[in-house]
């Protein structure tokens, strides 16, 4: 009786029903999301710790701003996005940002504060939404595309597949090594069971990878299960922020560069995500957009708060989508998941990435079936996208593929006679875009 009585309150809570979904699903998926992105906990501190943050603290940090940034996508949006805090955004923070700007860490967090206040005031008003929906139809085909491959890109580095080479960027890692054979095992296992159909594919994926990761040494010694987290190491960076000193005059360059990025990194993942999950209407936009950068930029302040970096929407998420995921319930899962890892830290920390890495290649398979849906006959949609599509995983950023495909799409119209069908803000982010590139 009582199960009955909670799915009717989770029914009409987030609309499971009219989403084609059910509360199964929903927590599958939710799983599915929290399994992939599950990294971060341990990577983030790891980045920040650089900057001089201590680890611990940052570890306490990066959960409590997941669960803030993802409770708020749910409730604000209904969406099965996650947030968390922003790989690359992290690295910036820390690497040229305090490191090589000698800002002090409590300033950058400061900043990160402030320019979650300002996307809040943004988010409000109707300027953070004009910007997500007045990108073009084949370049949101474009980023969907792009954000598969910069996530299968991931996946494939996680693996130890793909690896660095002097002379030619990437090539190809030794297959037989620890690692890629776990990730080839598990893409093999996880290929065949989304063939068939079978639910949770993805995350029976990860945790059979993850078994076969004890054979060969890649899976960590079983440690135990309960680590209880300590309230001294939190208060170490929590309110730790400077938002007088990022204030100052000389900070102005920084904030626009974090308010540049994360608005684009943003954009391209609510975008291309919400592609995979169907929820872009007719015209191409996105329903409850404002509420989705809203939740953005809660994520964001109450990040810096914190103590971490910025908060921001996860294209981990698409790994849920692929597992039927379609409403808030998904996020509340993963933000249930993030609280008890607060307590099963030694259990979480099991998972290698190389067993997470055959979820992001088949999540990124999925997301690359959106080029079907360019117009193939007019080569000044194909350009734009193709650029904004590759630039993403070659450049290891998803601002940088919108910001080159912002650039070119425009032009192309223009000088093939075209120029009417463009935007009035596609001419301008255009030019912003320009300026950014030349101002770095």
């Amino acid at each position: 009786m009582n199960e009955v009585k909670n799915e009717g309150v989770l029914e009409s809570v987030f609309k499971l029903k009219s989403n084609n979904t059910d509360v199964k699903t929903e927590v599958i998926a939710g799983f599915t999301t929290f399994m992939t992105m599950a990294y971060i906990i341990f990577v983030n501190p790891s980045i920040l710790e650089a900057a001089g943050m201590p680890f611990n603290g940052v570890f306490i940090a990066t959960i409590a701003g997941i669960i803030l940034g993802t409770l708020a996508m749910a409730f604000l949006t209904n969406y099965p996005f996650a947030l968390a805090s922003g790989m690359g955004l992290n690295a910036f923070f820390a690497y040229s940002v305090v490191i090589g700007m000698k800002v002090p860490w409590q300033t950058a967090l400061g900043i990160v504060f402030v320019e979650g206040v300002i996307f809040i005031i943004l988010s409000v008003t109707p300027v953070r939404r004009m910007i997500v929906n007045s990108i073009p139809m084949g370049l949101k085909t474009g980023i969907s595309a792009g954000i598969g491959l910069f996530i299968a890109f991931i996946g494939l580095q996680n693996a130890g597949i793909v690896v660095a080479d002097q002379a030619t960027l990437v090539a190809l890692g030794d297959l037989m090594s620890g690692p890629a054979l776990v990730a080839l095992v598990g893409l093999i296992i996880t290929g065949i069971l989304y063939a068939l159909k079978v639910k949770g594919a993805l995350l029976w994926g990860i945790l059979i990878a993850t078994a076969f990761g004890w054979t060969n040494g890649v899976t960590p010694p079983f440690n135990g299960f309960f680590a209880m987290p300590k309230m001294g190491d939190w208060n170490q960076v929590l309110f730790q922020l400077d938002i007088v000193g990022a204030l100052k005059i000389g900070m102005v360059g920084v904030l626009l560069s974090f308010l540049f990025v994360d608005l684009f990194d943003t954009a391209g993942t609510l975008v291309g995500v919400s592609q995979q999950a169907g929820y872009l209407d007719e015209d191409g936009n996105l329903p409850k957009a404002s509420n989705a950068l809203l939740a953005d930029a809660v994520g964001t302040t109450g990040g810096a708060l914190f103590g971490t970096s910025t908060v921001t929407t996860y294209i981990e998420s698409a790994s849920g989508v692929a597992e039927g995921g379609r409403t808030g319930l998904t996020g509340v899962v993963v933000a249930i998941l993030f609280f008890l890892a607060l307590f099963f830290r030694p259990l979480i920390g099991l998972v290698p990435g190389a067993a997470t890495a055959p979820a992001l290649i088949i999540v990124g398979t999925m997301m690359m079936s959106n080029v079907t849906k360019l117009d193939w006959n007019d080569f000044t949609e194909i350009l734009p996208a193709f650029v904004a599509m590759i630039a993403m995983p070659l450049t290891y950023s998803i601002s940088n593929g919108i910001a080159l495909g912002f650039i070119i799409y425009p032009l192309v119209k223009v000088f093939t006679g075209k120029g009417k069908e463009v935007h009035w803000l596609v001419y301008v982010l255009g030019v912003v875009f320009l300026a950014y590139f030349l101002w770095l």
